[in-house]
């Protein structure tokens, strides 16, 4: 599960801006966001048991996330949601991952999911519970818990949207500023007024802010290694630019055409 925020192609120095929260048993392992071996370069956490993320960053300026869903049939099998996540970060493009995340989820071997894809072109969420389906994301702000995209009467969307409408989210500053704040804000005995959960079986483990701006050398991610009520974000921004300033090294290495 997860509860994440998602301002897309609003603010004026970045198209795609970010706050998520991670939900889990707390007792199963996984490593924080690293820089991962092989091509294109990813930046993603890992979870230990089953070798997927839940959400990632690739060279080409594109991120995946996963959220799991209910699903009324399950397969008796399932191949890991976090691995399709991670390999969703092999596409180029975002329009290209949706489809390929459509095709898997067709295919019935999955527990239910919902996966979102964004780069600064195309943005989708990709339903994979009762039915799979795959619905582009206009520009502005939405919520995703593990239902639907923009859920009225989901209170937990409702709860982040109240608290990030409060100022007008017009840069990645602002948008960064009022997200750490709302999404480090620890629920009620209820699980009401916030979002962080720190009793159960399922809790918040880890939380994430992203800002992917069009220059890859102001991006932003910053994470935390347990639930951000209890613990600061810590800057990974050098990490994610490293990955993303791949893309530029490669055309700077390209030769030039004399007859040009």
């Amino acid at each position: 599960m997860c509860v994440m925020a998602f301002l897309y192609k609003m603010a004026t120095d970045s198209p795609i801006l970010v706050a998520y929260n991670r939900e889990e048993d707390p007792d199963r392992l996984a490593q924080g966001p690293r820089i991962q071996s092989g091509r294109p370069r990813v930046i993603c956490g890992i979870d230990r048991k089953a070798g997927g993320t839940w959400f990632g960053i690739n060279q080409h300026g594109m991120f995946a996330c996963a959220m799991n869903r209910p699903k009324r049939e399950v397969p008796v099998t399932p191949r890991s949601r976090g691995l399709l996540c991670r390999e969703l970060l092999n596409s180029r493009t975002a329009r290209e991952a949706a489809q390929v995340a459509e095709k898997e989820l067709l295919s019935g071997n999955y527990y239910g999911v919902n996966y979102v894809c964004g780069d600064a072109d195309y943005a989708a969420v990709i339903y994979g519970g009762y039915e799979v389906s795959v619905v582009e994301i206009k520009p502005g702000l939405h919520m995703f818990t593990n239902g639907k995209m923009d859920d009225y009467n989901d209170e937990r969307q409702e709860f982040v949207r109240r608290q990030l409408t409060l100022q007008i989210l017009e840069s990645s500053v602002t948008f960064l500023a009022v997200a750490s704040k709302t999404f480090s804000k620890k629920s009620d005995e209820y699980g009401r007024r916030g979002i962080v959960r720190t009793h159960g079986e399922i809790q918040t483990v880890s939380s994430l802010l992203l800002s992917l701006p069009y220059k890859g050398h102001g991006a932003v991610l910053q994470c935390t290694a347990g639930p951000p009520s209890e613990m600061k974000y810590e800057d990974s921004s050098a990490l994610l630019r490293q990955v993303l300033s791949t893309d530029r090294a490669s055309q700077a290495k390209k030769p030039v055409d004399p007859s040009v």
